[in-house]
C-alpha cells in the first residue's frame, strides 16, 4: 500500500508567490526571478511531501495562476485577441488571467467562475473555430525535469493535469459547435502528452466533472476521449482522478475501460462505498480519497477505516486525499497563537500528509499482526495511534450555548417571511429614497491601500492604540465619502477600511470562531483569504458595524449602505464544523446578522446590503440534491436575516463569479429588494435568464470587471447599459461594478468610477 495526494497548495506558506507575481506585474521583478521563486516553492513542496513519507509525488499541480488556464496554454487554446497582442508566452498567460491594457492593446480577461463547490476560481477557456489545437509542452516538461533533477525516480512521479473531458465541459465552445468534434481535437493533443510522461510514472487526469449527473450522451463522449488515450498509452500508467462527489452514473463504464488507476472520493462521495462494494477491478489500483482535502479537522481514523473494510483482501490501494490540498492552509506549525487543546484538533496540508503516513503505518502494523480492518474497528485500543485518534474524537469541541439553541427552537414559519410583499415595498422605497433612474453605487469596499494595511498591522502589534486606529479609519471613511460625492455616485458606502476580509471580519466579531495567523488559502490567482474556523455555537455579543455606518451617514445627505456579509457566505467561506449539520450553523449565524440588521435600521441606515457572494458555491453538484440538501435551508436563512425590517428599509445583496441562471427563481425567493451580480466577465449572459424568469427584484449586473487592472471606457459601459435595458426595465436597473474594489489601486478605481457615472448620466438623459 502506498500514499499520495491529489495536489498541494502553491501560493507559498507566507504567500511568496503572490508577492513575487504582484512585483512582476508592477515591473519590480524580472521574469527570471519570478521563475526562480516558483521553482523554489515547488522544491519546498517536494521536500515536505517526501519527508512526510509520501510515495507518489504530484508534479504539475503547481500553477502560476490556475490549472485550467495551464491546460488551455498546454493545448494551444489561446484566443486570437491575446495572440494579437504580440506578447511572449508568460505575459500572454497573464493577459488571459486578468486582462491587458497597455502599449500592445486593450483586452478583457477570460471569464472566471467558481471551481465546482469550492471557493477557488478557475479561468474559463475559450475555444474558437479558427483554433488549431497543438501540444505546447514547455511548462509541464519543465516541472517534470525539475522533479527528475531533484532525484525522484519515475516510479515516484504522478504527473497531474486537468482531464480532457472536464476541460471540454468547462470550456466556452463556439456558438453552435459540435462537442464531439472538439472532443476529438482535445483528445488527440492529450494523446501526444503521453510521450512526455517518463516510463513507469503515472499520468493523472483530473476529471471532477464525472461526479455530476451524467447523461448517456456525456457518457459516450467520455468513453471516446478515454479510449483515444488508453489505445495510445505506452510505458506510463494512466490514473483517472475524480473528486467532490461520487461517480454513480458512470462507475460501471469507468471501471471497465482499463485505466491503470481510478481515484475516488470517499469523503464527499456519498455512494462511493456502495459502488466499490459492488465490485472493483482486481488489476486496477484504487486511489482511495479518505483524508478530507477541503476541511481542516483531523481525520477520524475510524471513519477512514470503515471505507476500506469492504475492499477485497487482494485489492491494490493507494491512500490519498479526497481532493487537492489547495483548499486548506499549509501547516498548523505556524499557528503559535492557538491554544494547544484546540490546535490538536486541526490538520492543514502538511498535517494531512502526516495523517496519511500514520494511517499507512496503522494498516501495516495490522497486516503484520494478522489483524483485519474489521478487527481494528472492533478493537481500536489494539493500536496506539488509532487509540489516540479515537480519544481525540471523544473529547468534542466547545460546550453548547443554551441561549442560542433556545432561540433557534422559537423560530416559526413567519420568522422567515418579510411583509408587505415586494411590489408594495418597492413603491414605498422609491418614494422614500427618491433615487434617480439608473442609480449608481459600488459593491462596498474601496482600495485597501498600504497605509490601511500598515495601520491595522500597527494596532495588532500594539504600536498604536485602539483610539488612534479608530481615528485613522474615520479619516479614511471621510475621504471615501468625499470622493464618492465628487464622483456624483447616488448611493454611497463607507469603504470597509476597518475590515481585513468580508468573512474574517464578522467571524472576529462573533462568538464561536477561531482564527489563524497564517491560514492562507488561494481563492484565485494572487488573491488569498484566511477563512475563520467555526469552533462552537455562534452568536453576536455586541454591535459590529453600526458605529462605522452611522459615522459615514453623518457626513452626507445621500444614503449610505450598511454593509454586512450574509450567513450562507460566512458559513461557506469558513471552515465549518463537522459535528452538526451545516443548516444549524447557518441559522445561528443568520440570527446574529439579523440582530445587526435591526440595529442598523434603528440607527437610521435606510439601505442595508447583506452580501451572499458564495450562495451558489455549495450548491450540490447533482441537480437532484439541490433543494433537499441545500436550497431548502440556505434561502430561508437569508430571509431570516432581513424579515424583521420595515417596508421602507431597502435590502440589497450581492453575488459573484458563479453561474446563476439555473437558480434564478430561487434567488428571487430570497426576497431582497436589490440584487447585484457579477456579470462583466460572463459577457452579461445572465440577462436573458432574468427576462425568461420574470425576475421581480431590482438588479445591478456589474458593468465592468474589478479583477482586472484595466479601466473601462465610458463608451463600453454605455454599451453594456444599453444591452441591459433590452432585458431589464429601466425602473429596476442599478449601475455598479461587478464586485468590491478592495484589491484595486486608487487611480484606476477613480478613473473607472468616473466613467461609470458618466455612462449612467448619458443613458439616464437618453431615457428621459
Amino acid at each position: 500500500m502506498k500514499t499520495t495526494i491529489v495536489g498541494y497548495p502553491r501560493i507559498g506558506q507566507k504567500r511568496e508567490l503572490k508577492r513575487a507575481e504582484e512585483a512582476y506585474f508592477k515591473g519590480q521583478l524580472g521574469k527570471d526571478k519570478l521563475a526562480a521563486e516558483a521553482a523554489r516553492l515547488r522544491a519546498e513542496n517536494r521536500t515536505v511531501q517526501l519527508e512526510c513519507g509520501l510515495d507518489l509525488v504530484p508534479v504539475g499541480d503547481f500553477s502560476l495562476y490556475d490549472n485550467v488556464l495551464d491546460a488551455a496554454m498546454m493545448l494551444g487554446a489561446v484566443p486570437e485577441r491575446y495572440q494579437k497582442l504580440g506578447l511572449d508566452a508568460l505575459d500572454t498567460y497573464f493577459a488571459m488571467a486578468h486582462g491587458y491594457q497597455g502599449t500592445h492593446g486593450d483586452v478583457h480577461a477570460l471569464a472566471m467562475k467558481k471551481w465546482f463547490n469550492t471557493n477557488y476560481h478557475y479561468l474559463v477557456p475559450e475555444l474558437e473555430e479558427s483554433m488549431e489545437l497543438h501540444l505546447v509542452p514547455d511548462a509541464l516538461r519543465g516541472q517534470i525535469g525539475e522533479a527528475c533533477a531533484a532525484g525522484l525516480a519515475a516510479e515516484q512521479l504522478k504527473i497531474s493535469v486537468a482531464g480532457p473531458f472536464t476541460f471540454l465541459k468547462l470550456a466556452q465552445l463556439p456558438k453552435g459547435a459540435d462537442e464531439n468534434v472538439w472532443a476529438k481535437k482535445i483528445a488527440s493533443v492529450y494523446a501526444e502528452l503521453l510521450a512526455l510522461v517518463p516510463e513507469g510514472a503515472w499520468l493523472e487526469l483530473d476529471e471532477p466533472w464525472l461526479v455530476h449527473d451524467i447523461s448517456k450522451e456525456d457518457e459516450m463522449l467520455f468513453v471516446r476521449i478515454a479510449r483515444t488515450l488508453l489505445n495510445q498509452k505506452h510505458s506510463c500508467k494512466i490514473l483517472l482522478q475524480t473528486y467532490f462527489g461520487d461517480i454513480r452514473d458512470i462507475y460501471g463504464t469507468v471501471t471497465k475501460l482499463g485505466f491503470d488507476g481510478i481515484g475516488l472520493d470517499f469523503v464527499e462521495g456519498t455512494k462511493t462505498d456502495e459502488l466499490v462494494s459492488s465490485g472493483f477491478p482486481k488489476d486496477t489500483v484504487l486511489f482511495a480519497g479518505i483524508v478530507n482535502g477541503k476541511n481542516i479537522w483531523r481525520t477520524n481514523y475510524r471513519q477512514a477505516l470503515s471505507h476500506l473494510k469492504s475492499l477485497a483482501p487482494d485489492s491494490k490501494v493507494v491512500l490519498s486525499t479526497s481532493c487537492s490540498l489547495l483548499h486548506v492552509p499549509y501547516t498548523t506549525s505556524a499557528e503559535t497563537q492557538l491554544e494547544p487543546d484546540r490546535l490538536k484538533h486541526l490538520a492543514f496540508a502538511e498535517e494531512k500528509l502526516a495523517e496519511l503516513n500514520e494511517f499507512h503505518v496503522i494498516l501495516d502494523r495490522a497486516a503484520g499482526s494478522g489483524t483485519s480492518v474489521e478487527g481494528l474497528l472492533d478493537s481500536p485500543a489494539s493500536d496506539p495511534a488509532l487509540a489516540a485518534n479515537d480519544a481525540l474524537f471523544h473529547e468534542g469541541h466547545a460546550a453548547p450555548n443554551k441561549a442560542v439553541h433556545e432561540r433557534l427552537a422559537t423560530l416559526t414559519e413567519e420568522s422567515f417571511h418579510r411583509t408587505p410583499a415586494f411590489a408594495e415595498r418597492e413603491k414605498i422605497q422609491h418614494r422614500e429614497l427618491g433615487l434617480p433612474l439608473l442609480p449608481t453605487t459600488t459593491i462596498g469596499s474601496f482600495p485597501q491601500t498600504s497605509d490601511v494595511r500598515a495601520s491595522r498591522r500597527a494596532k495588532r502589534k500594539g504600536e498604536i492604540s485602539e483610539e488612534q486606529y479608530d481615528e485613522f479609519i474615520k479619516g479614511k471613511i471621510a475621504d471615501c465619502i468625499k470622493l464618492q460625492e465628487e464622483l456624483s455616485l447616488d448611493v454611497l458606502v463607507h469603504g470597509e477600511y476597518e475590515r481585513n476580509d468580508m468573512v474574517e471580519y464578522f467571524g472576529d466579531n462573533l462568538e464561536g470562531f477561531l482564527f489563524t495567523n497564517n491560514g492562507w488559502v488561494q481563492s484565485y490567482g494572487t488573491r488569498c483569504v484566511k477563512p475563520p474556523i467555526i469552533w462552537g455555537d455562534i452568536w453576536r455579543s455586541h454591535p459590529i458595524t453600526v458605529g462605522w455606518s452611522t459615522y459615514a451617514q453623518s457626513l452626507t445627505d445621500k444614503p449610505v449602505k450598511g454593509m454586512l456579509t450574509g450567513p450562507v457566505t460566512i458559513l461557506n467561506w469558513s471552515f465549518p464544523r463537522e459535528d452538526i449539520p451545516r443548516r444549524e450553523s447557518t441559522l445561528q449565524i443568520a440570527l446574529a446578522i439579523r440582530d445587526e440588521v435591526l440595529d442598523l435600521e434603528r440607527a437610521g441606515i435606510r439601505i442595508i446590503q447583506i452580501d451572499e457572494a458564495a450562495l451558489r458555491e455549495k450548491l450540490p453538484l447533482r441537480r437532484s440534491d439541490w433543494h433537499r440538501e441545500y436550497l431548502d435551508w440556505a434561502i430561508p436563512a437569508f430571509r431570516l436575516v432581513h424579515s424583521g425590517v420595515k417596508p421602507e428599509t431597502q435590502i440589497h445583496t450581492h453575488m459573484c463569479y458563479s453561474e446563476f441562471s439555473d437558480i434564478i427563481h430561487e434567488i428571487d425567493e430570497m426576497d431582497a429588494d436589490v440584487i447585484t451580480f457579477e456579470a462583466s466577465r460572463s459577457n452579461l449572459s445572465i440577462l436573458k435568464s432574468l427576462t425568461e424568469a420574470g425576475f421581480r427584484t431590482e438588479v445591478g449586473p456589474g458593468v465592468y470587471d474589478i479583477h482586472s487592472p484595466r479601466v473601462p471606457s465610458k463608451e463600453e459601459i454605455v454599451d453594456a447599459l444599453h444591452r441591459m435595458l433590452e432585458h431589464i426595465p429601466k425602473e429596476k436597473l442599478w449601475v455598479n461594478p461587478d464586485c468590491g474594489l478592495k484589491t484595486r489601486g486608487t487611480k484606476e478605481t477613480v478613473a473607472s468610477l468616473r466613467n461609470l457615472v458618466a455612462a449612467a448620466h448619458k443613458v439616464r438623459a437618453e431615457l428621459s
